[in-house]
């Protein structure tokens, strides 16, 4: 077989050499002479062909990827990695020394460390050969130890690098069905969980269950996570707007809810789906119980589904608020499986855990016929599976150490400390954003962002139109160029008509966080003296 391949790799090499020869003879082809043979080859052959290159342009792509938008990884970003390699070739070239990333919650790239014992079990379960050796017993806990021959037991030939069910492992789902009773004090089945990729694909997946056409709308928040208008535009639905109310700490009112349902249905629109982001992103509220009652009367009445974004579970920071899914809400009201269809997406990148690269969340569906939840599972299957790491690391997020395991205390601690600096750093922010000239900010009560406005001089806003860019952009891209710091405009979330605002992610190491707020102050006065003139 290598002979044979060989031989046709001389013959493709001989007849390319051949056909360059005879191009580059003709004295018609003269720049093909300081080309190589297979170069001078390809010049000639799209000659042939020359409209091959132009097959696909930008004009002929699929227009729902024009209209898709993700501003979290924007041009804001390009810029700024392009700057960090600036400082790289050339140190000193820039007024700051580093870039501070602010944009995405990505927790470990930040140097936010993994919590040992979830890695311990990962690394067992990934090599388990070393489980039978003893220097295993001294180097990692008895219960990870212990979880991860549990965990190899669960796994269909004891790999990790093998498929498994389209939904996920069953006793991987065994687990997390006992956290989420745990959690809420209500049965959970295992058999309602879809372990996917981190919850994007969750999102996308009931995105393709529910969207027909254009005419398909869903409810979703404004400002939202981009994830959101991206997919619908992808699936080609239309986003139905709900604005959030800034003056009330980002609150959400069911009077704005039934305004934009029936605005959409007078235009034609077919509302299938509300999204509620709690804790919220990029806003950082946390729902109190009696609106989420609401809101469940509300998804009720009007035959919505209700798509509940809950990644943010373990991110509460603010003694007077706490966490309730919705799955524990519309259970603690009676509803049950007939009487409302509920999504519920958590994720192992968030929470205090931050394992975004590792990929793994998983959806809950409630409140779906038989025939629905086949077509859901048709539509995981396309996908094969989930990768395993992340299953696993979703099952041990939802069923972490208890009081008498050898790794509870350490745990406990590591928890303790990653959710209080985070606290601290949102506090620490917050009130230096507070006290700029024209700047409001709302406490964060969860998740990993601030999500201030900024009222911007008319000079600001006149000169962000000749620059052909929204006034929130322009200020991000100044304040990366003075200072290193890469925010997210407000724009890229939606936002009020005529506000203007940033998101800035709370991530940074703490120890950075009097160098971030030193820098944002001394450009926002430089800023404000330029544009207020």
């Amino acid at each position: 077989m290598r002979r044979f391949v060989s031989h046709k790799a001389r013959n493709l090499i001989t007849k390319t050499s051949t056909i360059s020869s005879t191009i580059c003879s003709s004295s018609t082809i003269s720049p093909l002479n300081s080309l190589s043979p297979a170069a001078a080859a390809l010049r000639f052959l799209s000659t042939l062909h020359p409209h091959s290159m132009d097959s696909i342009t930008i004009d002929t792509i699929n227009p729902k990827v024009l209209k898709c938008e993700y501003a979290v990884r924007g041009e804001i970003v390009t810029i700024a990695q392009k700057l960090q390699q600036d400082l790289k070739d050339n140190p000193g070239s820039h007024p700051f020394d580093e870039i501070l990333y602010c944009n995405i919650g990505n927790p470990q790239s930040l140097a936010q460390q993994p919590i040992t014992f979830f890695r311990e079990v990962l690394a067992l379960c990934d090599h388990p050969s070393i489980l039978d050796k003893s220097e295993t017993q001294g180097l990692f806990s008895a219960d990870a130890i212990e979880r991860a021959f549990q965990i190899l037991d669960q796994i269909p030939g004891r790999a990790t690098g093998a498929y498994s069910h389209s939904q996920g492992i069953k006793g991987l789902r065994d687990t997390i069905a006992s956290g989420i009773e745990a959690r809420d004090g209500f049965p959970a089945d295992p058999n309602d969980l879809f372990l996917t990729d981190g919850a994007s694909p969750a999102v996308h997946m009931m995105m393709q269950l529910l969207i027909r056409s254009e005419n398909d709308g869903i409810l979703c928040p404004i400002p939202q996570y981009p994830l959101y208008s991206a997919s619908i535009a992808l699936h080609g639905g239309t986003l139905v707007p709900y604005y959030l109310d800034e003056q009330t700490g980002w609150g959400l009112e069911i009077s704005e809810l039934e305004h934009q349902l029936n605005t959409a249905k007078s235009n034609g629109i077919d509302v299938r789906a509300l999204v509620v982001i709690n804790p919220g992103n990029p806003t950082g509220q946390v729902l109190g119980e009696a609106n989420q009652r609401e809101i469940v009367e509300f998804c009720k009445k009007e035959g919505l589904v209700l798509l509940a974004d809950e990644v943010y579970q373990e991110n509460v920071y603010v003694p007077d608020k706490k966490f309730h899914s919705f799955k524990k809400i519309t259970r603690s009201m009676g509803y049950g499986e007939k009487d409302i269809s509920l999504v519920s997406f958590q994720s192992v990148s968030k929470g205090f855990y931050g394992e975004c690269g590792k990929r793994g969340g998983y959806m809950e569906i409630t409140g779906f016929s038989p025939e629905v939840r086949e077509q859901i599972y048709k539509l995981a299957s396309v996908n094969l599976c989930s990768n395993i790491s992340g299953q696993i690391l979703a099952s041990l997020v939802m069923s972490p150490p208890k009081v008498g395991d050898e790794s509870y205390e350490s745990f406990s601690a590591e928890k303790e400390a990653v959710l209080s600096s985070l606290a601290r750093r949102a506090q620490a922010l917050q009130d230096a954003l507070n006290s700029l000239e024209g700047v409001t900010c709302n406490r964060a009560e969860g998740a990993m962002y601030l999500f201030p406005r900024i009222n911007l001089p008319d000079k600001a806003i006149k000169a962000a139109e000749e620059a052909k860019t929204a006034p929130d952009a322009f200020y991000a891209k100044l304040l990366l160029n003075a200072t290193g710091i890469v925010v997210v405009p407000g724009s890229g979330f939606r936002q009020v008509p005529g506000t203007w605002h940033f998101r800035c992610t709370i991530l940074p190491q703490e120890e950075k966080i009097p160098a971030i707020v030193s820098r944002l102050t001394e450009f926002h006065k430089k800023f404000m003296d330029e544009f207020c003139g």
